[in-house]
């Protein structure tokens, strides 16, 4: 087994680090957040994951996995050095490597042996080349570079690190790429494993999150053509899905994604294209799609459902930006309550684990309390319980009026309807097509 040192405990370094560790490796993880490091010694997880605080402490129980601050220590025996530090979207669209830049001229002018620094945050296409080109002028030219990038969905992440896809692997030299691939042998009968180059290891990301996005903001496209000719596009996806050549997943209308990943890696690689003199059309529209979806495609149906929104209450229905995680960079819900309130309107939200501080919202700790009075429910993040929990008569009787704006096509239109409540969905009829699957 080896002796593995992470950089970054954030979603993907505490994710990695932890299932590395179940594997049977031995595991140091570095943060340069003292609180960080002083809530995972205690046994406390930052993060909301699914399974992750059980295989963090099954494993520090074992003495697999440890944390600290300091990189000596990190470093220390360590045959392979994982980077997992983010890399946020910049103004100007770029990733923000300073993080990563910054773990390369702190490590040691010294390294005994040949380590592997191998880059699981998400980085440009060229990065690699430049942080060779930074460990060799440090003297490090024994450290060997291997691009592995990562594939774990908030909610999923621990499923995915132990039931992937696909292991990528680029590097400079083969032997360096072969090693890294060996931590993963448990998945090899399963998975495939590739190995290519820096450049085309460092693409597969962004494009694989590049056309996932491109498939939602297409069928939310789709929606939109539902809704002015008449016609329901959970069947129109239902039907295109099945066509083996497309499949069904990410064919879900709705008000647009999310999180960590998807907006910054699409605005990243129609940054590097641009950088490179291609203008990415394509990603254009795909973010500016997905931009009119969170904006626009909610108010325009509460407005057209109540009129004016100054003095009308609206419950958010789910905050984080997908449920199963606590995260909310880039949630659709933070750009809803920003226009509601431009609106004039009150905001009420709910969570089943996110407690964000959304200026002007009040956040509630039941849905009860969230629709008490409210003139509409907006449903914004589809936690399973939901479902259950929110075309019920006690719902119905807490609102002011019992309006549903189901901003994830989640519920069923006839049940919704059958429990006393107007509905609206993105483009749905807002009663169940009553022609069933054979």
């Amino acid at each position: 087994m080896a002796r593995i040192g992470i950089f970054g405990a954030g979603y993907v370094g505490l994710v990695t680090g932890a299932c590395f560790a179940d594997l049977g490796h031995d595991v140091v993880l570095r943060d340069i957040k003292a609180e960080t490091i002083d809530d995972l010694e205690a046994g406390r997880v930052p993060i909301h994951e699914p399974d992750l605080g059980e295989v963090l402490a099954r494993n520090r129980e074992a003495g697999r996995i440890s944390f600290t601050l300091d990189i000596d220590e990190v470093v220390r025996g360590a045959e392979f050095l994982y980077v997992a530090v983010g890399t946020p979207q910049s103004k100007s669209g770029e990733a923000d490597l300073s993080a990563v830049w910054s773990v390369v001229e702190d490590l040691p002018r010294a390294l005994d042996g040949r380590p592997i620094l191998v880059m699981k945050s998400t980085v440009p296409a060229g990065t690699g080349v430049k942080v060779r080109a930074l460990l060799d002028d440090k003297g490090l030219a024994n450290v060997g570079y291997v691009s592995n990038p990562e594939f774990l969905a908030e909610g999923d992440a621990v499923k995915d690190f132990n039931n992937p896809d696909r292991v990528v692997v680029g590097a400079f030299e083969p032997q360096d790429g072969k090693r890294v691939l060996e931590l993963h042998a448990k998945f090899a009968g399963t998975a495939p494993f590739l190995e290519m180059d820096v450049t085309s290891a460092e693409l597969v990301k962004l494009a694989a999150n590049a056309m996932l996005a491109t498939r939602i903001s297409f069928i939310n496209e789709i929606a939109s053509v539902c809704e002015v000719v008449g016609g329901d596009v959970e069947r129109v996806a239902e039907g295109i899905g099945l066509d083996r050549r497309i499949g069904p997943k990410f064919l879900h209308a709705g008000i647009g994604y999310g999180g960590s990943c998807f907006p910054k890696d699409v605005e990243a690689l129609k940054y590097l294209a641009g950088e490179a003199g291609y203008e990415f059309r394509i990603l254009s529209s795909v973010i500016d799609v997905n931009h009119q979806q969170k904006e626009q495609v909610v108010l325009s149906k509460l407005e057209s459902r109540l009129g004016d929104l100054r003095g009308r209450t609206i419950a958010l229905i789910g905050l984080a930006f997908k449920p199963n995680t606590d995260d909310m960079r880039e949630a659709p819900s933070e750009v809803i309550a920003a226009g509601l309130i431009e609106k004039g309107a009150t905001v009420r939200g709910w969570d089943e684990v996110a407690r964000p501080k959304l200026s002007g919202v009040e956040q509630c700790d039941t849905i009860l309390d969230t629709v008490q009075g409210a003139d509409a429910a907006v449903l914004v993040t589809e936690w399973k319980n939901l479902k259950r929990d929110l075309a019920t008569p006690e719902v119905r009787d807490a609102m002011a009026r019992p309006l549903i704006i189901d901003g994830r096509n989640f519920l069923d239109p006839a049940d919704v309807a059958a429990a006393g409540f107007e509905y609206e969905a993105i483009g749905r009829p807002t009663k169940a097509n009553p022609v069933a699957v054979s």
